[in-house]
């Protein structure tokens, strides 16, 4: 409150501009545009009032924010974790939905927090613990690729080979055209080289 103080003074007394203020002070000059016209609206002028502490004047310049009304909606999070476990659902997905239908409901940043707090209420996990090199994972994930044909536009639908090492999870990934067993043998061979598993 000092500094407050202070920016007042001169700014009264001195008849200083705000970066002549700034500058004797070692203050940004912001800091001083913000003080006074924080003065101005509050409408005080100096000297102060004598009843005037330097609580009462804080509470004055800077008032606490009262924040902002709790009448969100609150999502159904059971139904959006069953919804989550749908192929090709994201949470930014559930998110755009529910603020769709409930415009004043919760931004994105706590909307994801809420849900993973309610995800790990209900998730029983088994810890399982990989020493390094002891186990691959291998699967195809998720929905196929599209992958266009520069020359022709031709699309085709590419699987995602992945695998993955369990301790560091350290990953190798390749598009191939199908799932037999030719694909999924030399995705093996390809993972174990690339890890150096194998020569």
């Amino acid at each position: 409150m000092p500094r407050v103080l202070d920016v007042l003074r001169l700014h009264s007394d001195s008849g200083l501009s705000e970066r002549a203020i700034a500058r004797s002070l070692s203050l940004s000059h912001g800091t001083v545009g913000n003080i006074l016209s924080r003065a101005k609206e509050a409408g005080l002028s100096w000297p102060l009032p004598a009843n005037l502490d330097e609580r009462k004047l804080e509470a004055l310049l800077f008032p606490k924010a009262m924040g902002r009304p709790k009448n969100r909606t609150v999502p159904d999070w059971n139904h959006l974790l069953q919804e989550s476990k749908k192929k090709g659902v994201t949470l930014q997905l559930l998110w755009m939905e529910y603020k769709t239908i409930h415009p004043e409901g919760y931004q994105y940043s706590q909307f994801c927090e809420r849900f993973n707090q309610r995800k790990k209420k209900l998730q029983l996990s088994l810890r399982q613990e990989h020493k390094a090199g002891e186990k691959l994972f291998i699967d195809y994930a998720g929905p196929t690729i599209p992958v266009i044909d520069a020359e022709t536009g031709e699309i085709r639908e590419a699987q995602l080979f992945v695998a993955t090492l369990g301790a560091s999870n350290y990953t190798y990934a390749e598009a191939q055209w199908g799932q037999d067993l030719q694909s999924f043998v030399g995705g093996h061979v390809r993972a174990l080289q690339f890890f150096g598993g194998a020569l």
